[in-house]
């Protein structure tokens, strides 16, 4: 017999979790919140996050001359999705709601919470193959001033003016291993209490159990993440239309993201669909400074490096940095090797390197005008040189036979030739003779070049790269670096988790990556930059306000 506890259990502090548990709040409804980890990691991933929010149609893209509405973000994000499956019916349905809230009520719902955003809008997975083919045709990219922790402290606030009220409790190193059924509905929770831990927020605590928990509600919502730690479940649902899953990757993400919670939910009859849809990057670094297993940076690259295989040859268009995330890695599987290079100079680094994570990134995650206004003026920021000094990753030479020499000192083989590199710097430069000319790539720097945004701080002025005064030469070798599951639990609009026969489970809700951020994968095989924190934002406002108003 389970103990009788709450109106709503929430498996799960992240982002989507504490939206959830807001609304469901603001409807009246107790509620307790549940998470495996200490209370030090309460807004999960989102926390890390750079805070980049998709919105469309925004006063902030108006003011930079960018034209968007529903129309064309909703044909860029079907491009992008390829919907393909019968079991693509709820996620597209999720995927057209989420960018009509996108192109509508978002940004005011957010601003009214205290969110507010830089005023460059960021242009990330622009596609570059064609106008029907997948990518955004404008910036959407808009960056939370404050970055992660921007955007989760309105809902940690929120959490904890209910908790103050005797609406909500938090119950932390609580671990969920099974979801409880009575006559078919889901009625509640039991788990494992963990140990106390006192470790840095992202750092591996401890699996050692001080007892178990039964726990009863009206409604149970899952919002518990997905399996980017898990290098073990990534390669088991590795797709074969990527090729062969690498032996070697790095995590974006910190190790208690486990996906754990999608075989439990399975167990009690929820349905997993996409599962072989996932989103992960090739521009990786290794962290220098690590706060978890493995722990990796992400580079968001402006368009200008130069970006090489293994073996030294230039990757064909339109895979060039910033424009095709799964489109690059697809082709980087079919090399033979885990990594790739990009080769570029010191003028293109300071203005067109960024690295992901509100860790990276004091000046905006601290709100400092004055800091931020540092990435017009150039130089890099603190973090940035901080990797190219004590990064494993980066060669730092001053001409180019040095600068290949360093790169392959960094791998098992030394398989980089000079004179190949060389041609291909050098047939790249030659193409900057003249403002026009055949190299697809430089057409498309140019391109970027005329967005304000893109001019003035993430696209360096097209030079030769074997040109001394815009050095030195810089390579930097990129991993395969884990961050998002976009198949998941399969859910209706009201964030109801579905059975095998499509019905909903009584008492039985999902929201966040978990749940594909909406309907078991409202990407479908590819992502939009900024619409994981959206999705977890939107799905944990369908699943919080459904739950409040059914139990």
């Amino acid at each position: 017999m389970l103990t009788p506890t709450t109106d709503i259990l929430i498996i799960g502090a992240g982002l989507a979790g504490l939206v959830a548990a807001a609304e469901a709040t603001a409807a009246g409804k107790r509620v307790v919140v549940l998470d495996q980890e200490p209370a030090q990691n309460l807004g999960g991933q989102a926390f890390w996050s750079f805070g980049g929010i998709f919105l469309v149609n925004s006063p902030e893209q108006r003011r930079l001359g960018i034209h968007d509405g529903f129309d064309l973000a909703w044909a860029d994000w079907q491009a992008t999705a390829g919907f393909d499956r019968p079991e693509d019916a709820w996620p597209r349905r999720w995927a057209e709601a989420y960018v009509q809230w996108a192109a509508g009520e978002k940004r005011a719902w957010l601003r009214a919470r205290g969110v507010r955003f830089f005023p460059v809008v960021g242009w990330a997975e622009r596609g570059g193959a064609g106008a029907s083919a997948p990518g955004n045709s404008v910036p959407r990219f808009h960056v939370t001033w404050g970055t992660g922790p921007g955007v989760v402290a309105p809902f940690i606030a929120q959490a904890r003016a209910a908790e103050a009220k005797g609406l909500l409790e938090f119950r932390f190193r609580h671990r969920v291993s099974e979801l409880v059924r009575t006559n078919g509905a889901v009625t509640g929770v039991r788990g494992e209490v963990l140990v106390p831990s006192d470790v840095p927020r992202g750092a591996p605590s401890s699996r050692e159990k001080t007892g178990d928990f039964a726990l009863s509600a009206g409604a149970v919502i899952v919002t518990a993440g997905g399996i980017g730690g898990n290098h073990e479940l990534v390669r088991r649902h590795w797709p074969a239309r990527l090729g062969a899953a690498p032996k070697n990757m790095i995590s974006g993400v910190p190790a208690h993201v486990d996906g754990r919670m999608l075989g439990i939910t399975e167990q009690a009859g929820g349905r997993l669909i996409n599962q072989d849809r996932m989103w992960h990057y090739t521009e990786g670094i290794q962290n220098w400074d690590p706060i978890w297993p493995m722990h990796g940076i992400r580079i968001l690259p402006g368009p200008s490096s130069l970006w090489l295989d293994a073996r030294g040859r230039r990757l064909p268009d339109p895979l060039w940095p910033g424009f095709d995330t799964l489109g690059t890695l697809a082709h980087l599987r079919t090399t033979g090797h885990d990594y790739s290079w990009f080769v570029l100079t010191q003028k293109i680094i300071e203005k067109e390197f960024a690295l992901s994570g509100s860790e990276q990134n004091p000046d905006l995650t601290g709100k400092s005008i004055w800091q931020t206004l540092g990435r017009v003026r150039g130089g890099g920021t603190p973090p940035l040189r901080a990797f190219m000094e004590k990064g494993e990753d980066f060669v730092v030479k001053n001409n180019l036979p040095d600068l290949v020499a360093g790169m392959n000192a960094l791998t098992p083989e030394p398989l980089l030739d000079l004179a190949t590199i060389r041609a291909e710097i050098e047939n790249r430069d030659r193409q900057l003779t003249n403002p026009f000319g055949k190299d697809a790539q430089l057409t498309a720097v140019r391109g970027a070049r005329k967005y304000l945004g893109d001019r003035l701080i993430r696209t360096a002025k097209p030079h030769r790269l074997l040109d001394p005064a815009q050095g030195p030469l810089i390579a930097v070798r990129l991993h395969l670096i884990t961050r998002k599951s976009l198949g998941g639990l399969l859910t209706n609009l009201q964030g109801q988790v579905l059975d095998a026969a499509g019905q909903p489970i009584a008492g039985l809700y999902a929201a966040g990556e978990v749940a594909g951020f909406g309907g078991g994968g409202m990407h479908g095989y590819r992502a939009l930059e900024g619409t994981f924190l959206g999705g977890c934002l939107f799905s944990g406002r369908a699943a919080g306000r459904a739950a409040g108003d059914a139990s």
